[in-house]
């Protein structure tokens, strides 16, 4: 049986270019698509997953991590004084203008956290530390968007909403979901770089940290009958509330997972079509096989298996272009994840793909009578 496969599919090259190009394809589209979207969930709530923390607490009616609004510092008193709070910390999330060297403006969003706490700052620091934006003026970018920014090195001195920054250290791979990158600070610089107004004795979070004895669930319930005017979310709330709105409320997500079902679509589509033009060529032999006692469920199997091998290539083809792709979008500033379930996961749906195409050729098969053969 697998001999018969293998030899209807390898017979015509140029049709099994075609399969193996259709499922390639594919699945190149999928990975992309599926890939920016597992990219965009990340980066909608990076600062979120990174922060290191229990729970948030967010001025009233903030349901995601980019639209903080400064209140009053006293909420972060009432924090402290919670039973079961382990640490608070005030964090400042705010839009700013950043002023190149030449003149030109960009849009960023400063984040502002105390660097002696160990929460709520940047990772992945490839060049400089932590401790480097306890100095005055000091800010952290990330690598991608140095040339977006206008910046080369440490050292390089900008101005931040009419305010002087210097550039301390580099990050890699912390992408901001919008056209404003972060950049990090210590919370005592970045009450300076806001462009609205921001109060000394304002914050626009409170970064918790519960005691070891004390759940996130459990904190957030004291945080909520303690501290008035304010929403409470545990990291975890926080973070799937702030990828729901970038992936669904605006529409960003659809319309990646549309793309990446039409992808979906055209592979079983293309395959389909040419193992059943296959099938048509070898449809005699078939009719003999039957002809001589073989089953229906004998000829089932050499299609399946021909589109299993199909899936198989096609599948290993598609995952050496869709490295090439996912290293080159790495350097952009969308990322595309191919983590290795993921990957595993498309062998699966590879063969799915063409399993289910074969069924167009298997349907032709059932109705097909052995006395054919023995027709002129």
């Amino acid at each position: 049986m697998g001999l018969l496969a293998r030899r209807n599919l390898f017979h015509d090259k140029v049709r099994l270019t075609v399969t193996l190009t259709g499922i390639v394809f594919a699945l190149v589209l999928i990975v992309v698509q599926f890939g920016l979207f597992l990219g965009f969930t990340t980066t909608t709530s990076n600062n979120i997953d990174h922060s290191g923390v229990d729970a948030w607490v967010v001025s009233h009616g903030v349901r995601y991590f980019d639209t903080g609004k400064p209140f009053s510092e006293r909420k972060y008193f009432q924090v402290l004084g919670t039973p079961g709070v382990a640490h608070a910390e005030k964090y400042v999330q705010a839009f700013a203008v950043w002023k190149r060297a030449d003149g030109r403006t960009e849009n960023i969003q400063i984040v502002g956290f105390n660097p002696d706490a160990g929460v709520g700052g940047p990772w992945n620091i490839v060049q400089g530390k932590i401790a480097d934006l306890k100095q005055d003026d000091a800010v952290m970018i990330d690598e991608i968007y140095k040339q977006k920014l206008g910046v080369e090195k440490i050292g390089d001195r900008v101005e931040i909403t009419g305010h002087r920054a210097r550039v301390v250290g580099f990050t890699q791979g912390i992408r901001s979901f919008t056209t404003s990158p972060f950049v990090y600070t210590s919370f005592k610089n970045a009450l300076n770089y806001p462009s609205g107004r921001m109060n000394q004795d304002q914050t626009t979070y409170i970064l918790v940290s519960a005691e070891p004895v004390v759940a996130p669930e459990e904190l957030k319930r004291r945080l909520e009958s303690r501290v008035r005017d304010v929403d409470v979310y545990t990291t975890s709330e926080f973070s799937r509330s702030t990828r729901f709105y970038w992936m669904f409320t605006t529409g960003a997500g659809l319309a990646v997972l549309i793309a990446a079902a039409m992808g979906l679509i055209v592979g079983v589509v293309v395959v389909a079509q040419t193992i059943y033009a296959t099938t048509m060529d070898h449809l005699k032999e078939y009719g003999t096989l039957k002809a001589m006692g073989a089953s229906n469920g004998y000829l089932y199997r050499v299609i399946i298996e021909q589109a299993v091998i199909s899936a198989a290539v096609g599948y290993v083809l598609a995952m050496i272009v869709s490295q090439f792709v996912v290293r080159l979008s790495s350097k952009g500033g969308a990322a595309i994840l191919l983590p290795f379930s993921f990957g595993v996961a498309m062998f699966f749906l590879a063969a799915g793909m063409c399993i289910v195409a074969a069924f167009v050729s298997i349907n032709k098969l059932t109705k097909l009578d052995p006395a054919m053969v023995f027709k002129g």
